[in-house]
């Protein structure tokens, strides 16, 4: 249904995204700018547009997860209003380490994005063998 490739240069056409499943843990931000990170655009800064300080680092998972994919339900599909799977976008939320080594991933609760709609959610998914925290490398 999605491709986690998808090209995170899209990012820099959504400038604010709508969150109609929340991040866990913050319901009450829902309108959040996605803000890309340094030139080759793998890194974003998901920030809160209710309150800048709160912040997530996401990446696609692409480059790192090759083989990472989605199943999505009917409702998520539903209330992002997606059409077509050329227009979602997959982002994984990292846990920064001090250095890349230190760094996870979270795969079991990524943010998924209509690049049409704008409308994006915090999908827990129901395989449990996908980590909360994958490291990058090693």
């Amino acid at each position: 249904m999605t491709d986690p490739q998808a090209d995170p240069a899209a990012t820099q056409d959504l400038p604010l995204i709508e969150m109609v499943r929340p991040m866990v843990g913050f319901p009450e931000h829902k309108m959040f700018a996605l803000v890309r990170l340094g030139d080759d655009g793998v890194l974003t800064s998901l920030t809160s547009v209710e309150d800048e300080s709160l912040r997530f680092l996401v990446m696609p998972p692409g480059q790192f997860f090759p083989d990472y994919a989605l199943d999505l339900s009917d409702d998520v599909v539903a209330e992002l209003e997606i059409a077509d799977a050329a227009d979602v976008l997959v982002l994984v939320v990292l846990t920064a380490g001090a250095t890349l080594v230190d760094t996870t991933a979270n795969l079991i609760a990524p943010v998924v994005v209509n690049v049409r709609s704008r409308k994006a959610a915090q999908v827990v998914l129901d395989d449990s063998n996908l980590p909360v925290a994958a490291t990058l490398v090693g």
